[in-house]
């Protein structure tokens, strides 16, 4: 069984959060299948999307967790975003947290650094 993943997140301003997220994935998004949409891949058959709803918007949580957690943070960093909170959990998994314009939560996660626990 195939399935594909459309992670929704709600925004006021279509224009200006696909500024931020272009800067947060590094790259335009994969399509606009409208004028209130737009849809980047994050991996083969897994998408994140925001849509303008005002009325919804600052209130999604979505975490992403990446094979290159420091590459990925460097990559977002050199666009200049920053993450909100950086955390690291007692097993070693690291979490940085960003906020876009609105105050969406989006996590980067990542397995522990060489040299910690599991």
């Amino acid at each position: 069984m195939s399935v594909d993943l459309f992670a929704g997140i709600p925004v006021r301003d279509r224009a200006v959060s696909m500024a931020w997220y272009e800067r947060f994935f590094g790259g335009p998004p994969a399509f606009l299948p409208n004028d209130v949409e737009a849809v980047w891949e994050v991996a083969e058959h897994r998408f994140v999307y925001i849509e303008v709803r005002p009325s919804a918007a600052g209130h999604a949580l979505n975490t992403l967790f990446a094979e290159d957690f420091d590459g990925r943070l460097a990559g977002i960093a050199g666009r200049g975003l920053e993450p909100a909170e950086v955390e690291t959990y007692d097993n070693g998994v690291r979490k940085a947290i960003f906020r876009d314009p609105d105050g969406n939560e989006i996590g980067l996660g990542g397995a522990p650094a060489a040299g910690q626990h599991r």
